[in-house]
């Protein structure tokens, strides 16, 4: 391991690995070293940041093997950093709500068409006012479905993906599609609070606020041919980037199992340095309940974007005036970001079960891993990775190196560079709707605050981030897609 060139962002000190691998030695408490996949360029934008602080307080929990890990998408979060993974030990290990986030299963589904921009764009405006008429979004948004009974959203919460197909929101082959073929079969609704239910009863189908969006994305960049011939893949075609979590349920999921967790650390005698780093043993009653409820919510999520898909085949249909054989409007993969899971993984050169936090990290396994769908097992695992609404969002595959290096994971976005606040200020200066037209994108949006909390210039050039975790052999690009419209709460 390298000493030279020893960037320090603020008081921490790192040492080089690889070209784009640092590390933080192990130093107090902590239990494992931390990591960091960067550049020099992205790594000297976290001086001001306390993530670099948070990927040390992770390496203090209890079972924690190999690292305390972040992507190059890196920022400050709750507990864990944005961008934070942690393999823990089942027997030894925790399971902390602050390592999946508060957004449970947040992730993106990437649907490809048979359609070309030169040949939509004149409709391009009917398109994105018929897609934001038909998909709820901002603040307390009410779904398509407009409330579910109590009996179908605990089924729902117990099948995932698979409850909307049954009602005729997409086909039964979208499963084959999904991680976790679109839910997690640990998952108890039961376990969930009145307060999350009511939550949920109403916002299945929508986009909600925040980084949320739905992208209609023209390829045109292809990086990898062949990948992209066998993903059905082609310049300037068009297609539609999903990004949204479990709403409200969610949400109210983390912040109920914080408080639980929170009371029962001091039953195990838990000290860190961080009280939002809740947590219990994995094999605990408590870190057992919230597994099961973490599940249910991710269920939530899959269900939530599988409606949203549906409904974005409408739209399409309806706006453009065509066949659903003109369309081809089908899906080439759902990604979580937020969660946890129990995984097999070689550490030391022996295979061990393990619980991969990922919070803000998307999974990435490599060609021949029995968790992939038959249609990905010589390809590898599609990896969707958001921009920032202005300038472009990528697809990528996963590695054999991800499983060496990174527990299997990559990054998952751009990663802010400005806190919603300070981009607020930033964007008073500029018309939003001149300023997303001059980028070439059709935008419509419930909030102008929301809008300006998420403008591009409070984010970081993608391309680095994935260009960074290419470098590292972590994760191989196949293309890059150019927003020309965009819907947001």
């Amino acid at each position: 391991m390298s000493k030279e060139n020893e960037p320090a962002a603020g008081a921490i000190k790192l040492e080089r690995v690889e070209e784009y691998l640092w590390e933080i030695p192990r130093q107090g408490g902590m239990r494992v070293p931390g990591r960091v996949f960067a550049s020099a360029k992205l790594l000297s934008g976290l001086k001001e940041d306390n993530s670099l602080r948070q990927v040390m307080n992770v390496a203090h929990l209890p079972g924690i093997v190999g690292y305390s890990l972040a992507m190059p998408d890196i920022h400050w979060g709750y507990g864990f950093p944005i961008g934070g993974v942690a393999a823990m030990d089942l027997k030894e290990g925790v399971i902390s709500p602050g390592g999946v986030g508060y957004d449970i299963n947040c992730g993106v589904r990437l649907v490809r068409t048979g359609l070309t921009y030169k040949a939509i764009q004149p409709k391009m405006a009917k398109l994105i006012e018929t897609l934001f008429s038909l998909i709820p979004s901002g603040v307390g948004a009410e779904g398509a479905i407009p409330k579910l009974s109590k009996a179908d959203e605990r089924r729902l919460l117990n099948s995932g993906a698979r409850w909307p197909v049954e009602q005729g929101y997409g086909r039964r082959e979208d499963l084959d599609y999904m991680e976790e073929g679109g839910g997690l079969g640990n998952a108890d609704a039961a376990l969930l609070s009145d307060r999350a239910l009511e939550r949920g009863l109403k916002q299945v189908g929508t986009l909600g606020s925040g980084n949320h969006f739905l992208e209609i994305g023209r390829v045109d960049e292809i990086y990898l041919d062949e990948a992209a011939r066998s993903l059905d893949i082609f310049p300037d075609q068009i297609v539609v980037l999903i990004h949204t979590g479990s709403r409200g349920l969610g949400y109210q999921t983390c912040e109920d199992f914080l408080k639980v967790m929170g009371q029962a650390m001091s039953k195990y005698r838990i000290q860190l340095p961080d009280r939002q780093l809740a947590c219990t043993p994995i094999d605990s009653p408590e870190g057992q309940d919230y597994l099961a409820a973490m599940a249910a919510a991710a269920n939530y999520a899959w269900a939530n974007r599988q409606v949203i898909m549906s409904q974005t085949e409408k739209g399409f249909l309806r706006a453009l005036d065509i066949s659903p054989a003109e369309l081809g409007f089908s899906l080439i993969y759902d990604v979580c970001h937020n969660i946890a899971k129990i995984e097999e993984h070689v550490v030391d050169g022996k295979q061990r079960r393990l619980c991969v936090h990922r919070k803000g990290a998307t999974r990435a396994f490599p060609p021949g891993h029995p968790q992939l769908p038959k249609a990905y097992q010589e390809l590898g695992q599609p990896v969707l990775v958001p921009g920032d609404m202005g300038r472009y969002s990528y697809l990528l595959v996963g590695t054999a190196a991800a499983m060496e290096k990174s527990f299997g994971s990559t990054c998952h976005g751009a990663g802010r560079v400005m806190s919603r606040a300070q981009s607020k200020r930033e964007s008073r200066a500029i018309d939003i709707d001149q300023e997303m037209a001059r980028l070439g994108v059709v935008a419509r949006y419930q909030g102008k605050a929301t809008m300006a909390e998420e403008m591009p210039h409070a984010y970081k050039d993608v391309a680095d981030v994935v260009g960074t975790m290419e470098l590292a052999g972590i994760s191989k690009r196949v293309a890059r897609f150019r927003p020309v419209g965009v819907i947001k709460g």
